[in-house]
Protein backbone atom coordinates (compact mmCIF):
# COMPACT_ATOMS: atom_id res chain seq x y z
CA UNK A 1 0.00 0.00 0.00
CA UNK A 2 1.48 3.62 -0.68
CA UNK A 3 0.44 6.46 1.27
CA UNK A 4 0.12 8.42 -2.01
CA UNK A 5 -3.80 7.87 -2.89
CA UNK A 6 -3.16 7.28 -6.40
CA UNK A 7 -6.12 6.44 -7.26
CA UNK A 8 -10.45 5.96 -6.12
CA UNK A 9 -11.65 2.78 -5.77
CA UNK A 10 -13.00 1.20 -8.23
CA UNK A 11 -16.53 0.96 -9.34
CA UNK A 12 -17.24 -2.82 -9.06
CA UNK A 13 -15.46 -1.92 -5.27
CA UNK A 14 -17.83 0.68 -4.35
CA UNK A 15 -20.64 -1.26 -5.64
CA UNK A 16 -19.87 -4.29 -3.76
CA UNK A 17 -19.20 -2.39 -0.07
CA UNK A 18 -22.81 -0.38 -0.77
CA UNK A 19 -24.28 -3.90 -0.96
CA UNK A 20 -22.19 -5.15 2.22
CA UNK A 21 -23.43 -1.88 3.96
CA UNK A 22 -26.93 -2.21 2.78
CA UNK A 23 -28.14 -0.56 -0.68
CA UNK A 24 -30.08 2.18 1.49
CA UNK A 25 -27.40 2.64 4.13
CA UNK A 26 -25.47 5.50 4.01
CA UNK A 27 -21.75 4.76 4.82
CA UNK A 28 -20.57 5.95 7.81
CA UNK A 29 -16.83 7.48 7.10
CA UNK A 30 -13.52 6.07 8.54
CA UNK A 31 -11.96 8.71 11.11
CA UNK A 32 -8.26 8.76 12.35
CA UNK A 33 -9.13 7.23 15.68
CA UNK A 34 -10.73 3.83 13.71
CA UNK A 35 -7.41 3.98 11.64
CA UNK A 36 -5.16 4.26 14.61
CA UNK A 37 -7.21 1.08 15.88
CA UNK A 38 -6.94 -1.01 12.72
CA UNK A 39 -2.95 0.01 12.18
CA UNK A 40 -2.71 -1.62 15.61
CA UNK A 41 -4.71 -5.25 14.83
CA UNK A 42 -3.95 -4.79 11.28
CA UNK A 43 -4.67 -8.69 11.01
CA UNK A 44 -8.36 -8.32 11.90
CA UNK A 45 -9.93 -8.81 8.33
CA UNK A 46 -13.34 -7.96 9.99
CA UNK A 47 -12.27 -4.96 11.18
CA UNK A 48 -10.97 -3.86 8.16
CA UNK A 49 -13.95 -5.15 5.67
CA UNK A 50 -16.67 -3.23 8.11
CA UNK A 51 -14.95 -0.15 8.28
CA UNK A 52 -14.01 -0.05 4.51
CA UNK A 53 -17.29 -0.83 3.78
CA UNK A 54 -18.65 2.17 6.22
CA UNK A 55 -20.75 0.38 8.21
CA UNK A 56 -22.11 1.48 11.45
CA UNK A 57 -20.48 -1.09 13.81
CA UNK A 58 -22.10 0.12 17.05
CA UNK A 59 -25.90 -0.22 15.22
CA UNK A 60 -24.27 -3.97 14.52
CA UNK A 61 -22.79 -5.03 17.69
CA UNK A 62 -26.65 -3.71 19.34
CA UNK A 63 -28.71 -5.92 16.80
CA UNK A 64 -26.20 -8.88 17.62
CA UNK A 65 -26.99 -8.12 21.59
CA UNK A 66 -23.25 -7.41 22.51
CA UNK A 67 -23.30 -3.79 22.98
CA UNK A 68 -20.42 -1.58 23.76
CA UNK A 69 -20.13 1.44 26.22
CA UNK A 70 -18.85 3.95 23.50
CA UNK A 71 -18.80 7.40 22.89
CA UNK A 72 -18.94 10.48 24.73
CA UNK A 73 -21.66 12.04 26.99
CA UNK A 74 -23.44 15.27 25.45
CA UNK A 75 -21.97 17.44 28.49
CA UNK A 76 -18.19 16.00 27.82
CA UNK A 77 -19.04 16.44 23.87
CA UNK A 78 -20.04 20.35 24.46
CA UNK A 79 -17.03 21.07 26.90
CA UNK A 80 -15.08 19.83 23.95
CA UNK A 81 -16.47 21.78 21.65
CA UNK A 82 -16.23 24.62 23.66
CA UNK A 83 -12.83 24.45 24.46
CA UNK A 84 -11.48 23.85 21.29
CA UNK A 85 -13.69 27.12 19.98
CA UNK A 86 -11.49 28.99 22.49
CA UNK A 87 -8.35 27.58 21.76
CA UNK A 88 -9.00 28.90 18.43
CA UNK A 89 -10.39 32.17 19.07
CA UNK A 90 -8.91 35.30 18.10
CA UNK A 91 -8.63 34.78 14.66
CA UNK A 92 -6.24 31.64 15.56
CA UNK A 93 -3.09 34.00 17.15
CA UNK A 94 -3.42 32.39 20.64
CA UNK A 95 -3.45 28.97 19.10
CA UNK A 96 -0.11 30.08 16.82
CA UNK A 97 1.36 31.54 19.65
CA UNK A 98 1.31 28.07 21.21
CA UNK A 99 2.58 26.52 17.88
CA UNK A 100 5.47 29.14 17.97
CA UNK A 101 6.49 28.07 21.52
CA UNK A 102 6.55 24.28 21.57
CA UNK A 103 7.16 23.87 18.15
CA UNK A 104 8.46 26.82 16.16
CA UNK A 105 11.63 27.27 14.39
CA UNK A 106 14.44 28.63 17.40
CA UNK A 107 15.24 32.57 16.70
CA UNK A 108 11.66 33.58 14.64
CA UNK A 109 9.19 35.77 16.35
CA UNK A 110 5.61 34.90 17.27
CA UNK A 111 3.12 35.76 14.84
CA UNK A 112 1.28 38.76 15.38
CA UNK A 113 -2.62 39.08 15.42
CA UNK A 114 -2.89 40.31 12.45
CA UNK A 115 0.06 38.07 10.98
CA UNK A 116 -2.13 35.12 10.51
CA UNK A 117 -4.07 33.89 7.24
CA UNK A 118 -6.94 31.31 8.11
CA UNK A 119 -8.19 30.68 4.47
CA UNK A 120 -11.58 29.69 3.66
CA UNK A 121 -11.83 25.80 3.09
CA UNK A 122 -15.23 25.06 2.73
CA UNK A 123 -16.62 22.93 -0.42
CA UNK A 124 -19.32 20.55 -1.44
CA UNK A 125 -18.08 17.10 -0.26
CA UNK A 126 -15.45 15.27 0.88
CA UNK A 127 -13.67 15.52 -2.08
CA UNK A 128 -14.13 18.90 -2.68
CA UNK A 129 -12.97 19.98 0.53
CA UNK A 130 -9.78 18.01 0.13
CA UNK A 131 -8.56 19.59 -2.93
CA UNK A 132 -9.41 23.25 -1.15
CA UNK A 133 -7.32 21.85 1.14
CA UNK A 134 -4.54 20.87 -1.42
CA UNK A 135 -4.55 23.93 -2.85
CA UNK A 136 -4.71 25.97 0.80
CA UNK A 137 -1.46 24.67 1.30
CA UNK A 138 0.28 25.31 -2.15
CA UNK A 139 -0.57 28.57 -1.62
CA UNK A 140 0.55 29.10 2.33
CA UNK A 141 3.40 27.42 1.06
CA UNK A 142 4.59 29.41 -1.41
CA UNK A 143 3.25 32.68 0.51
CA UNK A 144 4.96 32.19 3.58
CA UNK A 145 4.05 33.54 6.81
CA UNK A 146 1.88 31.99 9.50
CA UNK A 147 -0.94 29.59 8.42
CA UNK A 148 -4.02 28.40 10.41
CA UNK A 149 -6.30 25.54 8.45
CA UNK A 150 -8.96 24.77 10.62
CA UNK A 151 -10.64 21.77 10.41
CA UNK A 152 -8.55 20.45 6.73
CA UNK A 153 -9.74 17.88 5.20
CA UNK A 154 -6.97 14.94 3.97
CA UNK A 155 -6.54 11.44 2.07
CA UNK A 156 -5.06 8.30 2.65
CA UNK A 157 -5.57 5.21 0.71
CA UNK A 158 -5.89 2.06 3.23
CA UNK A 159 -6.45 -1.43 1.91
CA UNK A 160 -7.44 -0.07 -1.74
CA UNK A 161 -9.96 2.38 -0.15
CA UNK A 162 -9.33 6.33 0.02
CA UNK A 163 -10.24 7.96 3.22
CA UNK A 164 -11.01 11.48 4.17
CA UNK A 165 -9.72 12.19 7.52
CA UNK A 166 -10.00 15.43 9.47
CA UNK A 167 -7.56 17.18 11.89
CA UNK A 168 -8.49 19.70 14.06
CA UNK A 169 -6.11 21.73 12.62
CA UNK A 170 -2.55 22.34 10.62
CA UNK A 171 -0.71 25.13 11.35
CA UNK A 172 2.10 26.13 8.72
CA UNK A 173 4.92 27.58 9.35
CA UNK A 174 6.39 30.65 7.79
CA UNK A 175 9.13 28.00 6.50
CA UNK A 176 6.93 25.79 4.87
CA UNK A 177 6.42 22.96 7.98
CA UNK A 178 3.53 22.14 8.78
CA UNK A 179 2.30 20.67 12.28
CA UNK A 180 -0.64 18.63 12.89
CA UNK A 181 -3.04 20.50 15.92
CA UNK A 182 -4.61 17.50 18.25
CA UNK A 183 -7.31 19.89 20.69
CA UNK A 184 -8.12 17.50 23.57
CA UNK A 185 -10.31 18.06 26.37
CA UNK A 186 -8.77 16.13 29.10
CA UNK A 187 -6.68 17.88 31.22
CA UNK A 188 -2.67 18.65 31.80
CA UNK A 189 -1.90 18.46 35.44
CA UNK A 190 0.95 19.81 36.67
CA UNK A 191 2.77 19.21 33.34
CA UNK A 192 1.87 16.20 32.53
CA UNK A 193 -1.33 13.81 31.32
CA UNK A 194 -2.65 10.57 31.27
CA UNK A 195 -0.19 8.26 29.15
CA UNK A 196 -3.03 6.14 27.26
CA UNK A 197 -4.50 9.17 26.69
CA UNK A 198 -1.83 10.82 25.01
CA UNK A 199 -0.54 7.71 23.36
CA UNK A 200 -3.94 7.78 21.79
CA UNK A 201 -3.75 11.08 20.58
CA UNK A 202 -0.54 10.54 19.05
CA UNK A 203 -1.41 7.24 16.75
CA UNK A 204 -4.47 10.03 15.57
CA UNK A 205 -1.78 12.82 14.74
CA UNK A 206 0.62 10.08 12.71
CA UNK A 207 -2.66 8.92 10.83
CA UNK A 208 -2.88 12.61 9.59
CA UNK A 209 0.45 13.46 9.42
CA UNK A 210 0.82 10.21 7.19
CA UNK A 211 -1.78 11.66 4.45
CA UNK A 212 -0.41 15.35 5.00
CA UNK A 213 3.21 13.63 3.55
CA UNK A 214 0.71 12.09 0.90
CA UNK A 215 0.51 15.56 -0.31
CA UNK A 216 4.28 16.14 -0.83
CA UNK A 217 4.66 18.91 2.22
CA UNK A 218 7.32 19.03 4.94
CA UNK A 219 5.37 17.75 7.89
CA UNK A 220 6.99 17.73 11.06
CA UNK A 221 7.77 14.68 12.82
CA UNK A 222 6.02 16.49 16.04
CA UNK A 223 2.37 17.46 16.80
CA UNK A 224 0.95 19.87 18.92
CA UNK A 225 -0.91 18.58 21.41
CA UNK A 226 -3.26 21.16 23.33
CA UNK A 227 -5.11 20.46 26.83
CA UNK A 228 -6.64 22.42 29.59
CA UNK A 229 -3.99 23.51 32.08
CA UNK A 230 -4.95 21.40 35.16
CA UNK A 231 -8.54 22.38 36.22
CA UNK A 232 -9.20 25.70 34.35
CA UNK A 233 -10.53 25.86 30.99
CA UNK A 234 -7.27 27.47 29.77
CA UNK A 235 -5.20 25.78 27.31
CA UNK A 236 -1.70 24.69 27.40
CA UNK A 237 0.28 22.54 24.74
CA UNK A 238 3.02 20.25 24.84
CA UNK A 239 4.76 18.53 21.64
CA UNK A 240 4.72 14.67 20.89
CA UNK A 241 7.00 13.06 19.19
CA UNK A 242 5.63 10.85 16.47
CA UNK A 243 8.49 9.18 15.06
CA UNK A 244 8.06 5.71 16.60
CA UNK A 245 4.15 6.08 15.76
CA UNK A 246 4.66 7.11 12.06
CA UNK A 247 6.62 4.26 11.54
CA UNK A 248 4.44 1.75 12.94
CA UNK A 249 1.34 3.23 11.67
CA UNK A 250 2.70 3.03 8.14
CA UNK A 251 3.95 -0.28 8.36
CA UNK A 252 0.85 -1.60 10.18
CA UNK A 253 -1.52 0.09 7.38
CA UNK A 254 0.71 -1.48 4.70
CA UNK A 255 0.06 -5.42 6.18
CA UNK A 256 -3.96 -4.55 5.98
CA UNK A 257 -5.32 -7.30 3.12
CA UNK A 258 -7.08 -4.94 0.37
CA UNK A 259 -11.02 -5.23 0.34
CA UNK A 260 -11.21 -6.60 -2.34
CA UNK A 261 -9.50 -9.73 -1.75
CA UNK A 262 -12.09 -10.11 1.99
CA UNK A 263 -14.91 -9.44 -0.13
CA UNK A 264 -13.93 -12.02 -2.95
CA UNK A 265 -14.05 -14.66 0.35
CA UNK A 266 -17.54 -14.01 1.02
CA UNK A 267 -20.57 -16.29 0.85
CA UNK A 268 -22.58 -15.24 -1.81
CA UNK A 269 -25.10 -12.89 -0.49
CA UNK A 270 -23.68 -11.58 2.66
CA UNK A 271 -24.87 -8.63 4.19
CA UNK A 272 -24.45 -6.71 7.15
CA UNK A 273 -27.89 -4.82 6.47
CA UNK A 274 -28.44 -3.84 9.97
CA UNK A 275 -31.96 -3.87 9.05
CA UNK A 276 -31.42 -8.15 8.12
CA UNK A 277 -32.67 -10.55 11.01
CA UNK A 278 -29.94 -11.01 13.85
CA UNK A 279 -29.38 -14.49 13.53
CA UNK A 280 -28.44 -13.05 9.72
CA UNK A 281 -26.60 -10.88 10.65
CA UNK A 282 -24.61 -13.26 13.15
CA UNK A 283 -23.87 -15.49 10.21
CA UNK A 284 -22.77 -13.00 8.35
CA UNK A 285 -20.32 -11.47 10.74
CA UNK A 286 -18.94 -14.69 11.32
CA UNK A 287 -17.82 -15.36 7.91
CA UNK A 288 -15.02 -12.54 7.89
CA UNK A 289 -12.25 -13.75 10.41
CA UNK A 290 -11.78 -11.51 13.15
CA UNK A 291 -8.36 -11.05 15.55
CA UNK A 292 -9.92 -10.14 18.41
CA UNK A 293 -7.40 -9.25 21.74
CA UNK A 294 -8.66 -7.81 25.00
CA UNK A 295 -7.11 -4.67 23.92
CA UNK A 296 -10.22 -4.44 21.48
CA UNK A 297 -12.45 -3.75 24.13
CA UNK A 298 -11.30 -0.40 24.17
CA UNK A 299 -11.20 0.22 20.11
CA UNK A 300 -13.74 -1.70 18.73
CA UNK A 301 -17.49 -1.77 19.24
CA UNK A 302 -17.81 -5.45 17.93
CA UNK A 303 -15.06 -6.63 20.81
CA UNK A 304 -17.97 -8.11 23.28
CA UNK A 305 -19.36 -10.05 20.62
CA UNK A 306 -16.00 -11.21 19.37
CA UNK A 307 -14.58 -12.13 22.85
CA UNK A 308 -17.91 -13.56 23.18
CA UNK A 309 -17.12 -16.18 20.28
CA UNK A 310 -13.57 -16.57 21.35
CA UNK A 311 -14.35 -17.61 24.85
CA UNK A 312 -17.22 -20.26 23.47
CA UNK A 313 -14.49 -21.88 20.77
CA UNK A 314 -12.11 -21.42 23.66
CA UNK A 315 -9.82 -19.44 21.74
CA UNK A 316 -5.98 -18.80 23.67
CA UNK A 317 -6.74 -15.38 22.08
CA UNK A 318 -8.86 -14.24 25.08
CA UNK A 319 -5.48 -14.53 27.32
CA UNK A 320 -3.99 -11.59 25.70
CA UNK A 321 -1.74 -11.58 22.57
CA UNK A 322 1.68 -11.66 24.66
CA UNK A 323 0.11 -14.76 25.73
CA UNK A 324 -1.04 -16.01 22.58
CA UNK A 325 2.36 -15.49 21.14
CA UNK A 326 4.22 -17.68 24.08
CA UNK A 327 1.88 -20.69 23.22
CA UNK A 328 2.85 -21.43 19.61
CA UNK A 329 1.01 -24.09 18.07
CA UNK A 330 -1.09 -24.49 21.02
CA UNK A 331 -4.67 -22.82 20.08
CA UNK A 332 -7.44 -23.76 22.62
CA UNK A 333 -7.30 -23.48 25.96
CA UNK A 334 -8.25 -27.46 25.99
CA UNK A 335 -4.67 -28.17 23.93
CA UNK A 336 -3.31 -25.56 26.64
CA UNK A 337 -4.61 -27.51 29.38
CA UNK A 338 -3.85 -30.42 28.24
CA UNK A 339 -0.49 -29.87 27.55
CA UNK A 340 -0.09 -28.65 31.49
CA UNK A 341 -1.21 -32.31 32.45
CA UNK A 342 1.97 -34.23 34.00
CA UNK A 343 0.48 -37.52 34.85
CA UNK A 344 4.21 -38.70 35.75
CA UNK A 345 4.57 -41.04 32.92
CA UNK A 346 4.63 -38.05 30.29
CA UNK A 347 8.03 -38.74 28.29
CA UNK A 348 10.28 -35.59 26.60
CA UNK A 349 8.14 -33.03 25.11
CA UNK A 350 9.26 -31.46 21.67
CA UNK A 351 7.34 -28.65 21.91
CA UNK A 352 8.79 -25.44 23.89
CA UNK A 353 5.40 -24.73 25.16
CA UNK A 354 4.34 -27.56 25.96
CA UNK A 355 7.32 -28.16 28.52
CA UNK A 356 7.05 -24.86 29.97
CA UNK A 357 3.50 -25.45 30.74
CA UNK A 358 4.35 -29.27 31.92
CA UNK A 359 7.28 -27.73 34.46
CA UNK A 360 5.16 -24.79 35.49
CA UNK A 361 2.21 -27.21 36.58
CA UNK A 362 4.44 -29.63 38.44
CA UNK A 363 6.24 -26.26 40.38
CA UNK A 364 2.15 -24.87 40.97
CA UNK A 365 1.59 -28.93 42.12
CA UNK A 366 4.42 -28.64 44.26
CA UNK A 367 4.24 -25.36 45.84
CA UNK A 368 0.53 -26.22 46.85
CA UNK A 369 1.13 -29.24 48.46
CA UNK A 370 4.19 -27.81 50.79
CA UNK A 371 1.74 -25.37 51.38
CA UNK A 372 -1.17 -28.12 52.75
CA UNK A 373 1.38 -29.72 54.49
CA UNK A 374 0.54 -29.81 58.70
CA UNK A 375 2.55 -27.77 60.57
CA UNK A 376 5.56 -29.44 61.57
CA UNK A 377 5.67 -31.70 58.38
CA UNK A 378 8.35 -31.78 55.49
CA UNK A 379 7.61 -30.58 52.06
CA UNK A 380 7.89 -32.90 49.59
CA UNK A 381 10.59 -33.98 48.17
CA UNK A 382 12.67 -31.31 45.77
CA UNK A 383 10.20 -28.75 46.19
CA UNK A 384 12.69 -26.69 48.61
CA UNK A 385 14.33 -23.86 46.76
CA UNK A 386 11.80 -23.79 44.68
CA UNK A 387 8.34 -20.92 43.88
Amino acid sequence: MSDIPDSQPTTALRRRLAELRGADVAPRPLDARALAALAANPGCRRRALLDGAGVDKGTLAQRLGAPAPFGQSQFAFARGHAFEARVKGDGGAELLRLVHARVGAAGTPPPEPGEVSVPDLSAPGPEGRAERTRLALERAVAEGGWTLLDHPMVRLEVAGAVVHLEPDAVAVHPDGRQTVVEIKSFPILDGSADPAKVGAAARQAAVYALALRALGGRVDERALLVCPRDFSNLPTAEAVDLRRQLATTRRQLSRLTRLEEIAAALPEGVTFDPSRPAGELADAVRSVPAAYAPQCLSTCELAFHCRERARAAGAVEVLGREVRGELGGLTTLEAVLAAARDDGDAGPCDDPAAAALRRAARLRAEALAGTAAPAGTAAPAGSAGRS
